[in-house]
């Protein structure tokens, strides 16, 4: 999991903007994160197909995707970095960073960081008002996506399996076969194997 720095005060947007750009930190409820180290290569597929597969289904909707390394101002102590967000809503997006809660976030788990994915960064992105979050597995071959209900909560998570599609409302009816994201056969494209007569 990244670390964080030992919580002596809450640093903020203003601190945030500070640090070195060669340097990624995201602030969870003002603790500090160091987003090191990179990700692997595995990870940054995942991120580089799904991102690939919004970008094509989103072209001509008023909805837009964004990749890592993209600054997401949640509040003045909350700045994340997504691996994936969309934003429907274009006075959310400024020159240098997205301000205010995304329509989609997805993140895809790593060693280092699924704890804080599917626990900090859920709480947070459910906080914030995210209407759906997206997380990846790319060792497992799954998905779990939440959606924000009416009360402000997320749902308990729909898992999708790797032979299944993101059914993503940023796509409005359109959906991603999630093989492709995963690199796998498509279903019905290998023989069954026949078990014992």
């Amino acid at each position: 999991m990244p670390v964080a720095t030992a919580p002596l005060r809450r640093h903020s947007w203003s601190d945030y903007q500070q640090w070195p750009d060669e340097e990624r930190w995201e602030l969870i409820d003002g603790v500090a994160y160091n987003m090191t180290p990179a990700p692997t290569t595995k990870h940054q597929s995942m991120v580089g197909n799904l991102f690939s597969a919004l970008m094509q289904h989103l072209s001509g909707k008023p909805c837009r995707p964004f990749i890592a390394p993209t600054d997401v101002k949640l509040s003045d102590f909350d700045v994340v970095q997504p691996d994936i967000l969309a934003v429907c809503d274009a006075s959310k997006i400024t020159p240098s960073h997205i301000e205010g809660a995304p329509d989609l976030v997805v993140e895809v788990l790593s060693p280092s960081t699924s704890t804080k994915d599917l626990r900090e960064k859920r709480a947070l992105y459910q906080r914030a008002g995210v209407a759906e979050y997206l997380v990846i597995d790319p060792l497992e071959h799954y998905a779990i996506l939440f959606r924000l209900s009416d009360d402000g909560q997320f749902d308990p998570g729909a898992v999708i399996g790797p032979q299944e599609t993101l059914p993503l409302a940023v796509l409005e009816g359109e959906e991603i076969p999630l093989w492709e994201v995963f690199e796998l056969p498509e279903p019905g494209s290998e023989p069954e194997v026949q078990g014992p007569v």
